[in-house]
């Protein structure tokens, strides 16, 4: 069973920065591939950012592009997402997601990943 626990949400004004962290549990995160998404009120989950387990194929939404930056410490292990020049666009409960299928890509999609966390919310005022 893996467990995924999101942190590092909370209030910032526009053009601020949030880093975003989400602790695994198990014994093979070096193999998960790693995901975020957010969700705004009224909209669906969406794809932010994704890195794959070997950290050299990542992803982003063109929305994000050239603002946040996913990484991700095995050692830890902890996936992370530093957020910057926030917007109130960015505003959602941001969730991170794991993909056991060792395949090392930075997978897009909501149906590839397997396990969730509860997510953290993020407010971006004007």
């Amino acid at each position: 069973q893996v467990q995924l626990v999101e942190s590092g949400g909370g209030l910032v004004q526009a053009g601020g920065s949030l880093r975003l962290s989400c602790a695994a549990s198990g014994r093979t995160f070096s193999t998960y591939n790693m995901g975020w998404f957010r969700q705004a009120p009224g909209k669906a989950r969406e794809f932010v950012a994704a890195i794959s387990w070997s950290g050299v194929r990542k992803a982003y939404a063109d929305s994000v592009k050239d603002r946040f930056t996913i990484s991700r410490d095995t050692a830890k292990p902890t996936s992370y997402l530093q957020m910057n020049s926030l917007k109130p666009e960015d505003t959602a409960v941001y969730y991170c997601a794991a993909d056991l299928s060792r395949s090392d890509w930075a997978l897009t999609g909501r149906d590839e990943y397997n396990y969730w966390g509860q997510g953290t919310q993020v407010t971006v005022s004007s």
